[in-house]
């Protein structure tokens, strides 16, 4: 076994090795309350839910931790526009709304977002507001190294020097002259328009709520240290990985890294990004009207299928939604539910073993996540599995169909798409439900013998209604419950 991954920091793959042997750490970058959670969002979680499945299924013990930034410049200016006559609310919002209850609802609504989708959840999901000490700490040995100072203008804000630094830059690979200036504060009290904001001091209007007192005067973090400091807390000065979006990359990450670094931690050993979601090969806008959010995905198909559809690109690569994206997720979870559906009924008389696993999913499905979780591979080795299934059925082989089996369910677990628990029966009722369905299956067939189409599509129709899924092929109709 030799796990490989994409590390953003040396643009190469790596074999990786946890800095403590049997254990990985893993922090990523959660939300930042202001909204409703876009679709950027929950792929990025989806993707560093599969990374933690795969790590643990490896035998690792994963400690995650996912922030909250739940105190920022974007939260602020949406709760005072809540405050405003003309402020145009979300569904659910809720006017002249107080900046921490802004936060605090927005946060409850990713939760709901990620347990939808099947995210685990983290080890720990700490947030901002909860860790000022911890960044009051980082600031100041930033200023004891000579890395950090308040502003010139008396301001109360305290700058990171980025000249101070000369590794600043090596994430992105950029060149300190041809950044642009960071728009996080006026500039008039920074050495230079690049150096970026570790404590912003308060300004007259904002909330007093929203204001902590410092040794270099009552304020509030920027965005960059709060992450720095928190992740130092759980999961020490030096960890195995750091994930986020890949518009995180910069100046955020870039931030982090370098502030870090100066502060003498070791920090991330690998930097892994996800690519982004785009709508037709155009990047999602408001303004152009070419976005979906999951909610809006939730309506036209089931928790899964949405998993599915989120989950299926190698997650460094750019996922593009197309308007049969979620008809085509959906078509390929049922085929593989109507696999084991038909596996289970037909290896029914032996229910010991019906949903035994091996607990080893197949080979050439862990080489592609060994390497840098190829999901796309692996999913082909679950498609070519069920397609074995389906032959072992046809040709009546017990044993293959067992396999097949319980390779498509080591395999579910794994990518975090299993099929949903179905609630208890009794073995009458499963019976009776049986029964009628193929009562109606032979009318079905009768009125095809007939070449009655319109009978035979009302029948189909019908059970489609019901929830039950009919499959034609050679050996005749077959069929299996769909599920959410």
């Amino acid at each position: 076994m030799t796990l490989r991954f994409y590390d953003t920091a040396s643009a190469e793959v790596r074999d990786f090795v946890p800095l403590v042997p049997g254990k990985v750490s893993l922090y990523y970058c959660g939300a930042t309350v202001q909204g409703m959670p876009h679709v950027g969002h929950i792929r990025s979680a989806i993707a560093f839910d599969q990374l933690t499945r795969w790590l643990e299924y490896r035998g690792f013990r994963v400690t995650v931790v996912r922030n909250v930034t739940d105190i920022d410049d974007k939260i602020l200016a949406k709760s005072e526009a809540s405050f405003h006559p003309d402020f145009e609310q979300e569904p659910g919002s809720v006017p002249e709304e107080e900046w921490w209850a802004l936060a605090y609802r927005y946060e409850q609504e990713f939760l709901k977002a990620y347990d939808t989708l099947g995210v685990s959840r983290p080890t720990y999901e700490p947030r901002a507001t909860g860790h000022i000490p911890e960044m009051h700490a980082l600031i100041q040995l930033l200023i004891d190294r000579g890395h950090a100072y308040p502003a010139l203008d008396g301001s109360g804000d305290v700058y990171f020097d980025v000249r101070s630094w000369n590794k600043y830059g090596a994430l992105t690979r950029q060149k300190i002259d041809d950044m642009q200036g960071a728009a996080d504060a006026d500039p008039r009290g920074k050495k230079d328009p690049r150096d970026f904001a570790l404590w912003k001091g308060y300004k007259e209007g904002e909330p007093t709520t929203a204001s902590w007192v410092s040794p270099w005067g009552t304020g509030r973090p920027g965005w960059h240290l709060e992450c720095s400091a928190m992740v130092t807390k759980y999961l020490g000065t030096e960890f195995d990985i750091h994930g986020g979006g890949l518009d995180l990359r910069f100046p955020h990450h870039e931030n982090e890294m370098a502030q870090s670094q100066a502060a003498g931690h070791g920090f991330a050993n690998f930097w892994m990004h996800n690519g982004m979601v785009t709508y037709q090969g155009e990047k999602m806008s408001k303004s152009v009207g070419n976005t979906i959010s999951p909610a809006e995905m939730l309506e036209l198909a089931p928790p899964r299928v949405v998993r599915y559809y989120l989950g299926q690109a190698q997650y460094r690569s750019v996922l593009d939604y197309q308007p049969t994206s979620l008809q085509e997720a959906a078509a390929a979870v049922e085929r593989i539910d109507g696999f084991m559906a038909r596996a289970v009924r037909a290896l029914s008389s032996d229910g010991a073993l019906l949903f035994g696993s091996h607990g080893t999913v197949p080979d050439a499905f862990a080489a592609a996540m060994d390497d840098d979780l190829n999901v796309p591979q692996a999913l082909a080795v679950l498609h070519d599995t069920v397609r074995a299934g389906n032959s072992a059925l046809t040709d009546g082989d017990a044993e293959a169909t067992r396999q097949a089996l319980a390779g498509v369910t080591d395999m579910l677990r794994v990518l975090g798409i299993s099929a949903a628990a179905q609630p208890a029966v009794d073995d009458q009722a499963t019976n009776a439900l049986g029964t009628l369905i193929e009562a109606q299956l032979a009318a079905r067939a009768e009125a095809r013998s007939r070449k009655d189409w319109a009978a035979s599509d009302a029948i189909r129709d019908t059970l489609a209604a019901a929830g039950v899924l009919v499959e034609d092929n050679a050996d005749g109709a077959t069929w299996s419950l769909q599920r959410s």
